[in-house]
């Protein structure tokens, strides 16, 4: 009985010692992708690789600590589930950035999903322990890696809080931010005068701001829209504009956990605070009927939208300085 209760004493401490592990960002391992790691995660979807000498993109995957019978707070960055689900994610979802400069993803010891319905119990205080980690870890990047290049800001959903948390720390009114080209921030609910001097991108080529968006099946009136995103800033992220409307036709491209792209895939229309599509053209398009929302594919939905998107913003970004070094 002892020697059980002494197993189960260690366990729960080993439990909680991974949970307070302080990530080192000299250490490689720390990284998911580094320009100097081999084996890029991403190296199939590079094919354009023109922008790679000039910007850097800093990615932050969402949120797949999603275990309800887990009751840490925060995983480990040692965990070797998370970093499995961390990888397939990363090279699923952040690829879409990936021809649009050097990549840079930090693991983080990060909130379980259950922290943004129960933030008075314990989820902010979560939340906030991960950003610490992705604070440190983007101060690390800027002093032994940035060297003054510019810089896209990418998340999705827990992702996207702690890159709305950066650019409040970082680049808001700080001389950083002449060298933010965009910040892709999908899958929350921000406002769009959530910053001071950064504000909501509204043509496709415009640079220095934010762009969000969060989306919906057509019957998007739900509970979590009404209290998460209604009223919030959106963009329309196949025309990067606020056009209400765009068609199957204007859509770039879907990639699909076949790791397929699929064209013009679907409608989509924008509406107050989020956006919403129609049924994807896509293998078992049948089976989406069952999904409540699209929050899961903000990303891969468009995927390819992203990829032309970011390039066209990188490019601008290098028009401003040639006209800038023109006139000195």
């Amino acid at each position: 009985m002892i020697r059980a209760l002494l197993v189960f004493v260690f366990i729960i401490q080993q439990i909680e010692f991974n949970a307070q592990l302080i990530a080192d960002y000299s250490d490689t391992s720390s990284w998911v992708i580094l320009p100097s790691k081999e084996n890029n995660l991403h190296a199939e979807y590079i094919i354009d690789s023109s922008l790679l000498s000039y910007a850097d993109v800093f990615y932050i995957y969402p949120t797949v600590f999603t275990d309800k019978k887990n009751e840490q707070w925060n995983i480990s960055i040692e965990d070797t589930e998370q970093r499995k689900k961390v990888k397939r994610v990363t090279k699923f979802q952040g690829s879409a950035w990936a021809e649009a400069g050097r990549m840079f993803v930090p693991y983080y010891s990060q909130a379980n999903l259950r922290s943004y319905s129960e933030l008075e119990f314990g989820g902010r205080k979560a939340l906030l322990k991960a950003y610490k980690d992705i604070k440190d870890a983007f101060s690390f990047y800027l002093e032994h890696y940035n060297n003054g290049r510019p810089i896209i800001i990418a998340g999705h959903s827990q992702g996207s809080t702690h890159g709305m948390l950066l650019l409040k720390d970082f680049f808001d009114g700080k001389a950083l931010q002449n060298q933010l080209i965009c910040a892709y921030l999908p899958g929350i609910g921000l406002a769009t005068d959530e910053f001071k001097s950064i504000s909501l991108l509204s043509k496709p080529d415009a640079i220095g701001g934010f762009v969000t968006w969060n989306t919906f099946k057509r019957r998007y009136k739900t509970k979590k829209y009404k209290n998460w995103y209604q009223g919030k800033a959106v963009i329309n992220p196949v025309t990067w504009n606020a056009q209400k409307f765009a068609s199957r036709a204007q859509h770039k491209g879907f990639l699909f956990w076949d790791n397929k792209m699929y064209e013009h895939a679907f409608k989509t229309n924008l509406v107050d605070g989020a956006i919403w599509i129609s049924l994807p053209h896509v293998p078992f398009r049948s089976f989406a009927l069952t999904i409540d929302d699209y929050h899961i594919g903000d990303v891969n939905l468009f995927w390819k939208d992203i990829q032309i998107n970011a390039k066209i913003r990188v490019k601008a970004h290098i028009e401003k300085e040639n006209r800038i070094s023109e006139k000195r």
